[in-house]
């Protein structure tokens, strides 16, 4: 292991971030440098990811660009809706 003196580098923020929620929703974990790349940080990559997906999902689906319609869990299912994109209104034919 190479020692990085805290005062050399400002560490990378979104890398502090996300390494930080991991361990606040996984406070049992440890791991090695190669395991944290491997899997903690993919999975927080995907949390937010996930989060930005939705809020794009919900704001299609508010101009009818796309139809939601609730599975028997709740899980919201989503596919193409009469609006398509670039339209003013839909068309009244």
């Amino acid at each position: 292991m190479t020692p990085h003196p805290a005062h050399e580098e400002s560490p990378d923020p979104e890398v502090v971030e996300a390494v930080l929620a991991y361990l606040r929703t996984h406070p049992q974990a440890a791991d090695t440098l190669q395991g944290i790349t491997r899997w903690w940080l993919p999975q927080q990559r995907y949390e937010r990811a996930l989060e930005r997906i939705e809020g794009v999902l919900e704001v299609l689906a508010a101009r009818g660009e796309l139809q939601v319609r609730a599975l028997p869990d709740g899980t919201a299912l989503y596919a193409l809706g009469t609006a398509r994109p670039g339209d003013a209104s839909p068309d009244p034919r």
